[in-house]
């Protein structure tokens, strides 16, 4: 084994200060759920296990560590709506992740407006320029290569609508660097923000 590799299995220990496994797959992008039970409570929440899946139909998902709330909602409702996380947002986004009891509600916490969907009863951040509104797919619980259960949960939701300021739009294309999403890194504390400086093109090779 080269001395200048740093060599570990998982299940054994990284011998690090802190996990680099999180670090090393970022920076992610972030999962902001909202969501609500069958009483209509409602639940915001980031997930920095989240990304696109398909393009026709659309599919996102995000895996929640743990049954949460948002998990609980979409199962029971089979709706959920995915709200851009933007620097302007960042520390909403923030509070919106903080461990209270069901019953509280994060728009409210986090002192973030609720605006109707069009497709689905579940209501998205009014102060995102973007948003998804989704229908469940598939809820899976993760399993281990050896098959044993993993306290996680995949949820995938088809992407049934669509809101995007049309300021983002130059020429009918998405200026993702406009938005300035926020993106997840590594450590306890580390975020990335997209900005016209990190873009560079390459087409496909034809």
């Amino acid at each position: 084994m080269s001395e200048h590799v740093h060599f570990y299995e998982p299940a054994k220990g990284h011998d690090l200060p802190h996990d680099p496994f999180n670090a090393i797959v970022g920076p992610r992008p972030i999962g902001w759920i909202s969501s609500h039970n069958e009483q209509g409570q409602l639940n915001l929440a980031p997930y920095s296990f989240f990304n696109a899946f398909n393009y026709v139909p659309p599919i996102i998902g995000f895996s929640s560590i743990g049954y949460k709330d948002s998990v609980r909602n979409i199962e029971r409702t089979g709706e959920f709506c995915w709200n851009l996380a933007t620097r302007a947002l960042a520390e909403q986004m923030n509070t919106s992740c903080a461990a209270v009891a069901p019953e509280v509600n994060e728009f409210e916490l986090a002192g973030l407006t609720t605006t109707p969907s069009r497709v689905i009863s579940v209501p998205r951040v009014a102060e995102t320029p973007v948003a998804f509104e989704c229908k469940l797919t598939q809820l899976i619980q993760l399993q281990t290569a050896a098959g044993d259960s993993v306290e996680s949960w995949l949820v995938l939701g088809e992407v049934v609508g669509v809101h995007i300021d049309r300021s983002l739009l130059v020429d009918g294309v998405y200026q993702t660097a406009a938005a300035r999403p926020i993106l997840r890194g590594g450590g306890p504390a580390d975020y990335f923000e997209i900005t016209e400086a990190q873009l560079f093109k390459m087409y496909r090779p034809k």
